[in-house]
């Protein structure tokens, strides 16, 4: 399974980095191709933060993708207005197994038009923008799924979307390997069992208490 991840001037370096990692880690636990990094040229990208990526691909010779991530960030005010970026989103999304959106990535989807009829979330601070559209349900949720589409709140909820998209793909069992790996435990909830590890830290197996 084929992962592109999307990269785009001013693009919020977790909302990427984030999926990167776990889809990576992914990749090397199922034995899957490594994810791929895709502009609409093959030169130096730099992110909201100041992080610089060079793009393996550019729209042109991107390969088949099973998989494409979109991430958020304050680029997409201008990249929603980016004819060729919108109509790689939309082409892409018509052969791709799934597209997943990350933070405000949600409004690149929308301007594609695949979020119109669906349940869909972004980052807290442009839930009412979103709403605002009339055609999308929005959901204030960690992350959301409505068929091949899946959108995350903001930033960090990248993470999570990731790891669930993992454990719905490829089985709880590969999804509890890359949580171990990655050591990711934010929110008591466990994947597959690996937290059993011997190895495991203490707080993998602690669930929080409520507050």
């Amino acid at each position: 399974m084929q992962v592109g991840v999307l990269v785009f001037t001013a693009a919020e370096e977790l909302d990427l980095a984030g999926p990167w990692e776990m889809l990576g880690m992914r990749s090397l636990m199922a034995a899957k191709p490594s994810p791929v990094l895709v502009a609409q040229k093959v030169e130096p990208v730099r992110c909201a933060k100041g992080l610089t990526l060079l793009p393996h691909h550019s729209f042109d010779d991107c390969p088949p993708l099973d998989v494409l991530v979109v991430p958020g960030g304050q680029g997409t005010r201008r990249e929603v207005d980016n004819e060729a970026l919108i109509g790689f989103i939309a082409d892409r999304a018509g052969s791709a197994k799934a597209v997943l959106s990350v933070c405000t990535g949600a409004f690149l989807l929308h301007k594609a038009g695949l979020l119109a009829g669906r349940r869909a979330t972004t980052h807290w601070a442009s839930l009412d923008r979103l709403r605002a559209f009339g055609d999308v349900t929005v959901v204030e949720e960690r992350y959301v799924v409505d068929g091949p589409i899946w959108t995350s709140a903001g930033v960090s909820a990248g993470l999570d979307m990731a790891l669930e998209f993992i454990a719905r793909t490829d089985g709880p069992a590969v999804a509890g390997k890359v949580q171990l790996v990655a050591e990711y435990y934010p929110d008591g909830h466990r994947h597959g069992g690996a937290a059993a590890h011997a190895r495991a830290p203490d707080y993998a197996h602690v669930v929080p208490r409520p507050r």
